[in-house]
């Protein structure tokens, strides 16, 4: 790797995205225990599950560089429509990824999930969230409303089909026996 570039990690490679999702779950696990002792839920959702809106935008990131400046790059991008890398064009090169936002959505099992997809950029996202079998479309300008019910404990992909490999989300649905509020 060149000296003064980052590069992200390469989360198709097997095995690559599990070692972030851990390090995610660490994370959520310090920052849980950091806020002080907490007991098991005892409200009615906790037994039940809550009913949930969550807002998701279709998103697409664009950057911009001096040619002059800062050389095009010599790597092509992971393939799919996910990623694009546009050459030099009037002193100017260009990229641009496709991204779903937020990127993870917690939920409980039990809960019932109404997600809220607005589509910003791209004119049409064929979507699934693999594992529950919800396929739906996304358009630009447009809310989508996708209703489930998150009976299934796990990590759960939330994919636009035509933008590979960026445009990924994930549905984490933890076990209800985890649920839990602060300490009084």
């Amino acid at each position: 790797m060149g000296q003064g570039r980052f590069r992200l990690p390469d989360f198709t490679r097997p095995g690559a995205r599990w070692i972030g999702l851990g390090l995610l779950a660490l994370l959520v696990g310090a920052v849980g225990a950091r806020f002080g002792k907490a007991r098991p839920a005892e409200s009615p959702m906790a037994a039940t599950g809550a009913r949930r809106t969550v807002w998701v935008a279709a998103v697409e990131f664009k950057g911009t560089a001096d040619a002059g400046k800062e050389p095009f790059p010599a790597e092509e991008p992971p393939p799919g429509q996910g990623i694009r890398l546009m050459p030099p064009r009037r002193g100017k090169w260009e990229t641009e990824a496709y991204r779903w936002d937020p990127g993870l959505i917690v939920a409980y099992q039990g809960d019932e999930l109404d997600l809220h997809f607005w589509g910003v950029n791209g004119d049409v996202h064929p979507a699934e969230i693999e594992g529950y079998g919800q396929r739906f479309t996304v358009r630009r300008g447009r809310l989508t409303r996708v209703r489930l019910v998150a009976d299934k404990v796990g990590l759960f992909r939330i994919v636009c089909h035509t933008h590979t490999p960026s445009m990924v989300s994930y549905l984490l649905v933890l076990p209800r026996s985890v649920a839990t509020v602060p300490a009084p």
